[in-house]
C-alpha cells in the first residue's frame, strides 16, 4: 500500500498550505481528497507535488507492505 502521510509533513516543513496547492498551483481538491484517504492518484500529480515542493517522491510517499490475509 502507498501512503502519503509524508506529504501532510513535508508541507508543514516547506510551508506550503493546502489551499496553495490549490489556489496557486492548480492541484484539485479531489487529488488532495485521494491523497488524503491513501487512495490512488496518477504519477503526474505526484511529479507536479514534487517539483511544488522540490522534492524526492521519497519525501511525500511511502510503501508499506500490506499482510496477506491467512488461508484456511
Amino acid at each position: 500500500m502507498i501512503t502519503y502521510n509524508r506529504l501532510w509533513e513535508t508541507l508543514k516543513k516547506k510551508k506550503i498550505s493546502q489551499y496553495k496547492l490549490i489556489n496557486v498551483y492548480g492541484i484539485s481538491t479531489g487529488q488532495l481528497d485521494r491523497l488524503r484517504k491513501n487512495e490512488s492518484v496518477s504519477t503526474n500529480t505526484l511529479d507536479k507535488l514534487c517539483d511544488i515542493l522540490n522534492c524526492s517522491l521519497c519525501d511525500i510517499a511511502e510503501y508499506k507492505k500490506m499482510d496477506k490475509p491467512t488461508e484456511q
